[in-house]
């Protein structure tokens, strides 16, 4: 597909300018779009997502056909919290990566996700099919996934929108000073160890993050927290208690290898629950991911230190 546009306003990034004229294609499609060569800028190729765009600039956008989907379907167990045409939603368990990537091209909520959805291939892209959100490999619970075109742009633009609610449970240490707060502390890929998220300042690469939070129970030295998140950044949560100084119990990457003397499958954060609207009944769907069984151990063994 080939699309032709022309700036009528300038001074606005060319990967944010397009993803406001095109909402039915995210932002990242579009910088990897432009990334790869798909769009000239009056007549030349621009890789440049930053690029400024200015008024009478004339837009040549070339989007190429969905490749094949070459994942292969795997009959991996899933614990199903909702279903019906249009959406499903699971309770990911910890270690299960949510899509195929390097060092883990099978085995991923996706291939699980193939095997059970009949007409997941290429809704919303080719090695994410389907996929709205993520969790991170060793965080459990609700994440929604798309069954058609529609559904996954309206979920999308649910998050974008901040129309739909998600809400974590996690363990922390320590005790924070105060009873709630409010963390808004943009985040942007670490600038030396590239596979960690930082806080990270706007003028600097660093995406809006925001991140509230409520104690819920203090168990000795650490805190049972309830989140709510306002933004999806990656790590986000995780950055953020780093950030407070009270980084997630278990954390691999944000806690400095602290020891808790509990055997636990990844970080102990969990998303406890997920609400949205229906796409298209515009019903009020609200799920709740039980607690896995670490983390309701971790619990045990925190209360019975006090």
């Amino acid at each position: 597909m080939e699309i032709h546009l022309e700036v009528e306003q300038g001074k606005l990034r060319l990967d944010r300018w397009l993803a406001q004229k095109l909402p039915d294609l995210s932002r990242s499609r579009l910088q990897t779009l432009i990334e790869q060569g798909n769009l000239q800028l009056n007549g030349t190729i621009c890789t440049d997502k930053k690029t400024l765009v200015k008024s009478g600039d004339r837009l040549h956008l070339l989007i190429p056909p969905v490749k094949p989907l070459d994942l292969q379907p795997q009959d991996i167990p899933l614990d199903i919290l909702y279903e019906d045409d249009q959406l499903i939603i699971i309770n990911k368990p910890a270690g299960l990566v949510v899509h195929p990537s390097p060092g883990h091209e099978q085995g991923t909520l996706v291939n699980a996700l193939l095997s059970h959805c009949s007409n997941l291939a290429g809704i919303g892209g080719v090695q994410r099919p389907g996929i709205v959100h993520r969790l991170d490999k060793d965080t459990t619970g609700a994440l929604v996934v798309a069954k058609t075109d529609y559904a996954h742009h309206h979920l999308q633009q649910q998050l974008k929108a901040k129309t739909a609610r998600r809400e974590y449970l996690g363990i922390v240490y320590g005790v924070p000073k105060t009873t709630s707060g409010k963390i808004n502390l943009s985040i942007g890929r670490h600038p030396i160890e590239r596979k960690k998220m930082a806080v990270v300042p706007l003028e600097k690469g660093g995406r809006e993050a925001i991140t509230h939070w409520e104690i819920l129970e203090r168990l000795g030295n650490y805190s049972l927290i309830y989140f709510r998140l306002e933004t999806g950044r990656t790590h986000q949560i995780r950055v953020h208690c780093q950030a407070m100084n009270h980084p997630i119990v278990g954390d691999p990457v944000y806690s400095s290898g602290r020891s808790i003397g509990v055997n636990l499958a990844g970080q102990a954060l969990h998303a406890w629950k997920l609400t949205l609207e229906h796409p298209l009944s515009g019903e009020i769907i609200e799920t709740i991911a039980p607690l896995p069984s670490t983390f309701t151990k971790l619990l045990e063994v925190l209360r019975s230190r006090q």
